[in-house]
């Protein structure tokens, strides 16, 4: 198991100040957003200053009814190879639905959809994972996801369905320990619970991340302080196991490197303590005195480890990673850093995972049509116009659709800023009444053009200037010209005349 330390998802907009972060072990990378062929500069420079880095996937769907496509498994093997990772990671999510196996269009949800804790689903999921290790040069994580919604007829906890499909895998996980906390107040889940059901050695690191409640509602939004909740949940994590890596998430409204800072000595604090406080508690067993470590006695216990009010150094991982270590040696021939001898202090080791799980038979196509049908009902009700499917909370499942629609405006002001910066405030209501009953289908990209195209046909933006600017921007973007009798060419030439003044 590779020894991380203390990270922080690299992001653009706060590369300069990740840069002159002291303690910065390594960094995640979002995958999709990486060309391998050109690395931007600020990730390329701490790369030659030693730093880790690991690209972090988002649409891979390894929780969809369809098997992995060759392509996007080729484009992240290849972002692991130019970045020289240890690992990859990516969800346990679906984040399209429909295709082949439901004869029906192929949609996009935009954003990570929670798969059915179901037999079916899980036997789809082990498969696509297997798929997926084959493919990949390094090993892989997989990452618990957070949710708004709750599918009926659920068979198993999230413990549960991590433990099983981690016995029959021997796939590493990415637990986020900011998602047990959401899906704590969305969905009545116990983290202490969950934790206690999860194989910890097969932990390859740790995701923080900040959230907000609205409405009864926790939203994972990644545009928010770290909250003592989630540090609770990382407390209690730490508690039993001494994590190889634990990272902060931040993707939008990013403070002052002075708050970066801040939230990561917590973090280390925490993970700390726990190494501390676990320590501790083995000792004590015997005389009934242990207790459980909070996130709200970090600092006293960091005192106690000898850290004071400096932040600690990152913590070592169990011994039973050691093992791990040489199952990754053989399967990869590639050299693994020798393990730290574990801290004096540190949790108990846990038994070692299967080296090689038993190979299973290919999962039927029938199984994988039946969850085929159901994710595309959801995802059609999600983004589409179509009723709900039984036994879903309709409430929620309105909150779910709003949700996915400020995601996809959010990435598409990313993907095309000009959009936002033509339609000043106007742009997330005009995104909202173009997404309803569209579903996305060919990537963002294409969505942004969509979208631009459904305002001029439309006759908008009303003010003039700003319809040149965006008639532009879409004629810039939207290819060569097109034959005559094409529909974009039709399409081109009602843009013509709305700009002309006719109709």
């Amino acid at each position: 198991m590779v020894r991380l330390g203390t990270g922080i998802g690299w992001r653009p907009e706060i590369a300069d100040d990740i840069a002159r972060l002291p303690g910065i072990d390594w960094v995640e990378v979002v995958a999709e957003n990486i060309c391998p062929d050109h690395v931007p500069d600020a990730l390329r420079l701490l790369r030659e200053r030693g730093t880790t880095v690991v690209p972090h996937g988002v649409s891979l769907s390894l929780g969809g009814a369809e098997r992995p496509e060759p392509g996007r498994l080729r484009a992240l093997a290849e972002r692991a190879e130019a970045l020289g990772s240890p690992l990859v990671t990516e969800h346990i999510a679906f984040v399209r639905a429909g295709g082949p196996l439901t004869a029906s269009p192929s949609i996009e949800a935009g954003h990570l959809l929670p798969v059915p804790r179901t037999r079916d689903a899980l036997d789809v999921l082990c498969e696509n994972v297997r798929i997926a290790q084959d493919a990949l040069p390094v090993p892989l994580a997989v990452e618990n996801i957070a949710a708004l919604i709750s599918w009926p007829g659920e068979e198993m906890t999230e413990g549960q369905f991590l433990a099983e499909l981690v016995e029959r895998t021997g796939v590493r996980l990415l637990i986020d320990v900011a998602n047990l906390h959401t899906n704590h107040v969305n969905r009545g889940e116990d983290p202490a619970k969950a934790l206690d059901e999860l194989p910890t050695s097969a932990i390859a690191y740790v995701h923080v991340a900040g959230g907000v409640e609205k409405d009864g509602v926790w939203h994972d939004s990644h545009a928010h302080p770290v909250t003592q909740p989630v540090l609770d949940v990382l407390a209690e994590l730490c508690a039993r196991t001494a994590p190889p890596g634990v990272l902060l998430e931040r993707d939008e409204d990013f403070p002052a490197a002075g708050e970066l800072a801040g939230e990561l000595d917590a973090i280390r604090a925490v993970t700390a303590a726990g190494a501390a406080e676990a320590g501790m508690a083995t000792a004590e067993t015997a005389t009934g005195s242990a207790k459980p470590v909070t996130a709200a006695g970090a600092a006293e216990a960091a005192t106690a480890a000898g850290t004071g009010d400096k932040a600690p150094a990152p913590v070592r991982a169990s011994a039973a990673a050691d093992d791990a270590d040489e199952a990754d040696k053989a399967r990869t021939g590639a050299d693994v850093p020798a393990a730290d001898a574990p801290a004096a202090d540190a949790p108990a080791p846990e038994a070692p995972l299967p080296d090689a799980p038993l190979p299973e038979a290919p999962v039927p196509d029938a199984v994988r049509e039946r969850l085929a049908l159901a994710q595309t009902a959801l995802l059609s009700a999600l983004v589409g116009d179509t009723p709900p499917p039984e036994g879903f909370d309709r409430r929620r499942l309105r909150v779910q659709s709003a949700a996915l629609t400020a995601k996809r405006a959010s990435v598409i002001a990313k993907v095309a800023p000009e959009l936002p910066e033509i339609l000043g405030t106007g742009y997330r209501p005009a995104f909202a009444r173009y997404a309803e009953g569209r579903p996305m289908t060919g990537g963002y990209r294409r969505d942004a053009l969509s979208f631009a195209e459904h305002l001029l046909a439309d006759g908008r933006p009303g003010d003039s200037a700003a319809r040149r600017r965006l008639t532009l921007w879409w004629q810039e973007r939207s290819g060569p010209a097109p034959l005559p009798s094409h529909p974009a060419a039709r399409f081109a030439r009602r843009v013509r005349l709305a700009l002309s003044g006719g109709r």
